[in-house]
């Protein structure tokens, strides 16, 4: 067993397959006479993942995907763990699974707000292929799941290629500017109900059911406001029938009633991201 060595959490439990695991995927997939991805049943050891669940992945063609596939190691992401801190260079490269992490801008007296939310559709450790400086916020996994993660080394020396996967990252990573210049524009000038039904629905869309672990301090914390404030905010919506909220459990009853109460800035973050893989 390896453990993740830049996790900051005190849990011992990471768990990062042998590469003769994925050794095992490509041989496997070598051997059939389609290019399918392989069935998640024969992922033995990988919990039913596969590298091609994520979307980044899934989109490269072939050549590319094999060329990275022996590089690739998957990692359990535990919820409240950190991958890393604002200053630091990322080690890794993490292409999520079905895991979310929210990256946290942090002032220094210690307040902080989300700036981004990455699911399945993405890749955290943008600034490695992007010139390689510290990361500018804190990447915290506000939604426990799995990854497979590539050495930040290797995945620059890919970019440099050029060619698909060079392009997919940079596309990503306009999606990603974009979510973030929206997020800005929304925490300064829309109501907290507005904000908090973006939040829930860009945790929605990179979750397989409509129910959200977390606390009513931790939404408050990504959002940058007062706890009141979201409690308020919370207490409208289940008044309405929209969610129900319970010991850190909150429940979408009513997708379409919640985005009767969005503002554009969804919608424009959904439509960019929809684009992103076509």
């Amino acid at each position: 067993m390896t453990q993740v060595s830049n996790f900051r959490s005190a849990t011992n439990s990471r768990q990062v397959v042998n590469p003769h695991a994925i050794a095992a995927l490509q041989m496997k997939e070598d051997s059939a006479q389609t290019r399918r991805p392989v069935a998640p049943r024969a992922l033995a050891g990988l919990h039913g993942h596969n590298p091609k669940h994520n979307g980044l992945l899934a989109a490269l063609p072939e050549s590319d995907y094999q060329r990275i596939l022996p590089h690739l190691e998957f990692v359990e992401m535990p919820f409240g763990t950190t991958i890393c801190e604002a200053g630091e260079r990322m080690q890794h490269v993490y292409f999520l699974t079905n895991s979310i992490v929210s990256l946290l801008y942090e002032t220094a007296d210690g307040a902080s707000s989300e700036t981004a939310v990455i699911g399945y559709e993405g890749v955290v450790g943008s600034d490695v292929f992007m010139g390689g400086a510290p990361s500018l916020n804190r990447a915290f996994i506000k939604s426990a799941g799995y990854a497979f993660r590539i050495k930040a080394s290797v995945l620059t020396q890919e970019f440099a290629r050029g060619g698909a996967l060079q392009q997919l990252l940079l596309c990503f990573t306009q999606a990603l500017f974009t979510q973030m210049a929206h997020t800005v524009a929304c925490n300064r000038h829309h109501t907290i109900v507005q904000q908090l039904c973006r939040w829930l629905l860009l945790s929605l869309d990179r979750l397989p059911s409509n129910k959200i672990s977390m606390t009513q301090d931790l939404i408050a914390n990504m959002l940058g406001v007062r706890r009141e404030s979201v409690t308020e905010a919370a207490r409208k919506l289940q008044s309405e029938g929209l969610i129900r909220y319970s010991r850190g459990q909150i429940l979408v009853i009513d997708r379409a009633g919640l985005e009767q109460h969005i503002c554009e800035c969804y919608t424009s973050i959904k439509k960019v991201y929809e684009g992103l893989l076509q």
